[in-house]
């Protein structure tokens, strides 16, 4: 008798490859700029290099502790009350291997089967796969375009006696928008009235333009009880290969996280966390990063300006959208992928269409531009871009 193949039924039945690895493969078959996947072409700071190689030959090459070496999680404390949010070294910070690592091992550590998770459309592409897989449910609700704004009567109008968290990215990506003041009174509220958990995914902190201010539900009296909030060390200083991040909030949700963390990873690269926690004393290496990507937001903005493709606003991160519905009818028409694929294929730039952040198709005629790069690779790309 022949042996038959398990039934293998699927926790994420709809879940294909990610389309930040489907840009960048065709990029690389043809040759193309990469402005896809979020990531810098431009080698990270050599002080930062030097303190890793500095760590593995001082011997700190073992199991870092699972929370986190103490003196980056100290650090880290010091930086984020200086930010004004406080929080404690030892009891609600912990190191974890990047930020999607964080964000899932939230998702696990705080949902039930049968919850409800509200979620900002376009969202970045882990959140909704990662509360499936926890037999939870997420509740996707589309920003207003083009500024990408929250209507708060519609998450209000959203909540049933299911739902258990709200997730937000401030800065958010792919939307480049950033929250207000008045955006996390009204998440504030309406977490207070229905007894919410809240997720901030805060991995682009520090790319925020125009004089404007990041504002974490850390910092919020009313918020940080209730919240988790997610960062990047990859995204902060040019590392993204690394993956390492952090996870910071309140001690009674970060100690759910932690049983979860131990489990998953355990711990985290410790030569590593070594050289970020001396690299962290000097302050001027992250507050520095607005102008240093504002400048490159500008040079591509400006390559563009006078092009066929329409810039929205960038309040933040290190992406730029654009709208290309006034190209000529053959490539207006076309849907945001197979613009995608086209620009990669036939002008020689890579790009993500914005239609994989939803849950249904949003009409949009956009794709997100990664300004992350040298000015020779922004300069190449906006010419190729500016003549279509």
């Amino acid at each position: 008798m022949p042996i038959s193949a398990p039934v293998i039924h699927s926790k994420l039945p709809d879940v294909g490859t990610t389309i930040f690895s489907v840009m960048s493969k065709l990029a690389q078959e043809h040759g193309a700029i990469n402005l896809s996947q979020g990531f810098p072409d431009f080698p990270i700071d050599s002080e930062l290099a030097n303190q890793v190689s500095a760590a593995m030959a001082a011997g700190h090459n073992q199991y870092a502790p699972m929370p986190g070496l103490p003196a980056l999680r100290q650090a880290l404390a010091a930086k984020l009350q200086a930010s004004g949010s406080p929080v404690d070294a030892e009891t609600q910070i912990t190191i974890t291997a990047g930020a999607t690592q964080a964000l899932f091992t939230a998702f696990a550590a705080l949902l039930q089967p049968g919850d409800e998770a509200i979620v900002f459309d376009p969202s970045y592409d882990s959140y909704v796969p990662s509360i499936q897989v926890q037999g939870a449910r997420a509740i996707r609700i589309p920003l207003r375009a083009p500024e990408f704004v929250i209507d708060w009567q519609r998450v209000a109008a959203a909540v049933t006696p299911h739902t258990r968290m709200i997730v937000i990215n401030n800065p958010g990506n792919p939307s480049t928008a950033v929250l207000s003041a008045d955006d996390l009174t009204e998440l504030a509220n309406l977490a207070e009235q229905h007894n919410l958990l809240v997720l901030s995914d805060e991995v682009y902190e520090h790319l925020v333009y125009d004089e404007a201010r990041h504002h974490s539900v850390l910092a919020d009296p009313r918020l940080a009880p209730r919240s988790l909030a997610v960062f990047s060390f990859g995204k902060t200083f040019h590392a993204t290969g690394w993956k390492i991040g952090y996870c910071a909030g309140a001690a009674a949700l970060m100690s759910e996280f932690r049983k979860v963390h131990q489990y998953l990873v355990f711990s985290v690269n410790t030569p590593a966390q070594h050289a970020l926690a001396t690299y962290l004393a000097d302050a001027s290496h992250y507050t520095s990063l607005p102008a240093f990507y504002q400048a490159k937001r500008d040079i591509l903005r400006q390559g563009l300006a006078n092009g066929p493709l329409r810039l929205l606003p960038c309040r933040g991160t290190y992406f730029q959208l654009v709208d290309y519905s006034a190209l000529p009818s053959h490539l207006s028409e076309l849907d945001d992928a197979d613009f995608a694929i086209w620009l990669t294929r036939e002008a020689g730039v890579a790009a993500i269409p914005l239609s994989p952040f939803y849950a249904e198709r949003c009409g949009h005629k956009l794709i997100r531009l990664c300004f992350a790069k040298q000015t020779a690779t922004l300069q190449a790309a906006t010419a190729r871009l500016a003549s279509l």
